[in-house]
């Protein structure tokens, strides 16, 4: 499967109500991010909190040209929490931490406009 990340790709195929409830897109808190040396691009290592139901879940995310380690800790982000595991390097990488491109590709974090409760799903 082929991801474009450029403004002007044209709007992805139609799909109905139940395709989008099929992607299960939860907020979390960040509660540790690590460096990531052994990724092949740069990369941080996030552990995650979604509430009580999904537990803590681990992601990597390639998010160093925007953000400090030190500012990662306690800010709320969007992931897809039901896709299968993904190894990545040494690590099991277990939701897919969501972001927009800037105008030079680099990935902007997505997150709620006001703190919410963990383990809140997207509609």
């Amino acid at each position: 499967m082929h991801m474009t990340h450029d403004a002007t790709a044209p709007a992805a195929a139609a799909i109905t109500f139940d395709d989008f409830l099929a992607v299960d897109i939860r907020v979390g808190t960040i509660v540790a991010a690590e460096p990531f040396p052994e990724a092949r691009k740069p990369a941080y290592k996030l552990t995650i909190d979604f509430g009580p139901t999904i537990g803590i879940k681990r992601s990597s995310a390639q998010i160093t040209e925007h953000y400090a380690l030190e500012e990662l800790v306690g800010r709320q982000v969007a992931a897809v929490v039901n896709f299968p595991p993904r190894q990545i390097g040494p690590m099991m990488s277990e939701v897919l931490t969501l972001g927009f491109p800037d105008d030079a590709g680099k990935v902007v974090l997505v997150a709620p406009s006001k703190d919410v409760t963990n383990g809140g799903r997207l509609f």
